[in-house]
């Protein structure tokens, strides 16, 4: 009997309402009509016209997991689920093995659901080739992390890559509503306002299981009426969705670089509070931040390295929650100053001419002269002393003769740059005897 059935046992219905609500049809599953249309991998598993394993990746509470048990339910396949963070080689192979005597026993297949593959190890992964090769089983593999990096090329191969998107607020209030009603559910013994239901669907930011864990936790007391309060009381604090060891790590303060880049200090606080939200390490903030105030912004504001570097060691020595702020006032600083990578493109450019061989000697003047022997080889005896010179720059060649016409600093005229470019080219002039 389906857990889903109206018959569903005590034992059942004493489960989560998140599990409960799991859609017992493919007409329930609400959402993800890209990767549920017509013509699709998913919607051929799920109307039995094919058996092709599949990989879905997509952020917790998109459905992964309903999704496998269903394919299961409708073509009258075995369903066995692995978690990837319990399971070993052994496991899966054991499994695997059960999977391939029974069907070529009783013809009955098995759909193999594997939560989490991304923990799986490279053994563990390679464990599961020959089952999905030989159709031996349906892998359903569930992963909220990029397969590109978490999943091995020839599994992934072998497989079809479905993207599940975060529900739609309008997806999540029909989950609620029908949470509510649904004689799986709450049967109607409670009612949620209107603005309780928007604000869940708000609150899930796209993940049905949260919302429902939601509505389930504001239900445990009493009252028959939920309002936007109680939802409150029951659900402190929203958890950011973010894994500091998976893509929303790097998907976020990318975001917040490019931000930051953009000069949308906006924008550049939003990533910013949604890191720290998460508990990400405000010391690899400051980090970032710090090469970015040379990146890409330099010498059009030298001040923000100043800025950025006073704020990682302040960051130190406080911590959070007060660092927050000392992030803040940094990134806001480095977002409205003025941009350029004129810094970055220098040192790329002389480190790309000293790896490809091109360096030449260094001029016999600008060479070490402090050592027994060195004027008899002409080391620094034609050396003139800027100090020595109104101005104090002398007319000299710094450059090796290969590289003498080479130029690496080439300023912007951005902020405080244009200044500097200005100072850059007379400097040049001086030192080559133009004025």
């Amino acid at each position: 009997m389906s857990l889903f059935d109206e018959g569903a046992s005590v034992a059942s219905m004493s489960a989560p309402l998140a599990v409960r609500m799991r859609p017992s049809s493919i007409e329930e599953v609400v959402g993800q009509q890209q990767a549920l249309g017509e013509g699709s991998a998913l919607r051929g598993l799920l109307t039995g016209a094919t058996g092709v394993s599949v990989i879905l990746w997509g952020p917790p509470g998109t459905g992964k997991t309903t999704i496998a048990s269903l394919v299961s339910a409708v073509t009258g396949r075995d369903f066995v689920e692995l978690s990837a963070v319990t399971a070993g080689v052994k496991d899966v192979r054991s499994i695997i093995e059960h999977a391939r005597d029974q069907l070529a026993v009783t013809g009955r297949g098995t759909v193999l659901f594997v939560d989490e593959v991304h923990r799986f190890s490279k053994s563990q992964q390679d464990a599961l080739l020959p089952a999905v090769e030989n159709g031996w089983v349906t892998l359903i593999a569930a992963t909220t992390e990029n397969p590109s990096f978490s999943v091995i090329s020839p599994l992934l191969s072998r497989s079809v890559l479905v993207t599940l998107q975060p529900l739609e607020e309008t997806d999540i209030a029909a989950l609620v509503r029908r949470a509510v009603s649904d004689p799986r559910g709450l049967d109607s013994r409670v009612s949620v306002t209107e603005e309780a239901v928007e604000y869940l669907a708000r609150l899930s930011n796209g993940d049905a299981r949260r919302a429902l864990t939601s509505l389930e936790a504001a239900t445990s007391g009493s009252s028959t009426i939920i309002d936007v309060p109680q939802i409150e009381a029951a659900v402190q604090r929203v958890a950011v969705r973010y894994d500091k060891d998976g893509d929303q790590h790097y998907d976020v303060i990318s975001g917040f670089i490019k931000s930051v880049r953009g000069s949308d200090p906006d924008a550049a606080l939003h990533y910013l509070a949604r890191m720290i939200e998460a508990g990400e390490d405000p010391r690899f903030i400051a980090r970032r931040l710090m090469i970015l105030a040379s990146e890409d912004i330099g010498m059009a504001e030298p001040n923000v390295l100043q800025t950025t570097v006073a704020a990682a060691q302040a960051v130190s020595m406080i911590g959070m929650p007060e660092a927050s702020i000392i992030l803040a006032h940094a990134t806001i600083h480095a977002a409205l100053a003025p941009k350029s990578n004129a810094v970055v493109t220098a040192i790329g450019e002389a480190l790309a001419d000293v790896r490809s061989g091109r360096m030449g000697e260094v001029p016999m003047h600008l060479r070490d002269a402090h050592y027994s022997g060195a004027a008899k080889l002409g080391h620094g005896t034609e050396y003139v002393y800027p100090h020595d010179i109104d101005g104090g720059v002398a007319r000299q060649q710094y450059l090796p003769d290969t590289l003498v016409d080479r130029v690496y600093y080439r300023p912007s005229r951005h902020g405080a740059e244009a200044a500097w470019g200005d100072i850059a080219q007379r400097l040049e002039r001086a030192r080559k005897g133009h004025d």
